[in-house]
């Protein structure tokens, strides 16, 4: 019996024909595309279908619209979309916010290009995120507290995440961060947007400066997933009612444990093991993949 999904299609404009396009690509594998509604602004466009498709040929529909040229599509399933209470839970560093953190404090310790490089291995999956963030955090000792502060002013939210954040708050839902990035620079942020769970590594700090060091676990991707399991039992949330997004090999057990996972301006292991992508530059995009 076939289940039921959406189609959602998304970009900076889409064609009258960019629906009947896709639902073309669907057609041989057997799937019902219904009719398309649109939404967006200024900024992006939206449309949207229910799809009824076998559950065998999912992974071979998502093959098939990534084929689409002029638009981003994903195949959302309908317990994402329908559910009464969700939960969102997001990755900070290039996700949430626009920078890496790690880079910014390094610049003022004349490391940044060195840490860069690591850490852009490190999202790639290619080394150990634990200790990877271990070696780039030591290259700030020594650094005065201040550069906290200065970093913090840095910091730039990526455009549509108040919006995306504010959508689920408004229809009565949670949104939490987790991130292998600090709790210095999170924690203001986090009360800025009123998020109802975040997580971050703390640095540490004695007399005034960094010490290089971080304070207790390190927060990688077996942390990162058990926080989505944690919070979202805590709220009552089944995990085939959650989305999560990230960008980076540390995000992967958490988007892989998600109902929805969601790859946002992501490496591509992570594109390759996320339910959707988005390349678009707003966040809020992913409002329309739960139907919020």
């Amino acid at each position: 019996m076939p289940s039921r999904f959406a189609l959602v299609l998304s970009a900076r404009a889409l064609s009258p024909e960019s629906g009947d396009a896709a639902a073309a690509l669907l057609a041989p594998l057997g799937a019902a595309v219904g009719r398309f509604e649109r939404a967006g602004d200024e900024r992006y466009e939206v449309l949207t279908a229910d799809v009824e498709l076998e559950d065998t040929r999912l992974a071979d529909a998502r093959e098939a619209i990534e084929g689409l040229p002029d638009a981003e599509a994903a195949l959302i399933p309908s317990a994402v979309r329908e559910a009464e209470r969700k939960f969102l839970i997001m990755d900070v560093d290039s996700t949430l916010i626009q920078q890496e953190v790690i880079e910014l404090l390094a610049e003022h310790a004349g490391k940044r290009a060195e840490v860069a490089a690591v850490t852009e291995a490190a999202m790639r999956g290619e080394l150990d995120f634990a200790q990877s963030l271990h070696a780039r955090v030591k290259t700030l000792a020594g650094l005065p507290v201040e550069v906290i502060d200065r970093v913090r002013d840095a910091v730039l939210l990526t455009p549509g995440a108040e919006r995306l954040v504010d959508a689920y708050h408004a229809a009565g839902h949670a949104v939490a961060v987790v991130s292998g990035g600090f709790s210095q620079i999170l924690a203001p942020l986090a009360e800025r947007l009123g998020l109802d769970y975040w997580r971050a590594n703390e640095l540490e700090i004695v007399d005034g400066r960094l010490t290089g060091r971080v304070v207790g676990e390190v927060v990688d991707r077996a942390v990162k997933e058990h926080s989505l399991r944690a919070w979202a039992a805590e709220r009552g949330v089944p995990l085939e009612s959650c989305v999560a997004v990230g960008d980076g090999a540390n995000d992967l057990d958490m988007l892989g444990a998600a109902g929805l996972g969601v790859a946002f301006h992501a490496k591509p292991a992570v594109r390759a093991a996320a339910d959707a992508s988005v390349d678009l530059p707003y966040l809020d995009v992913v409002r329309h993949f739960a139907g919020v």
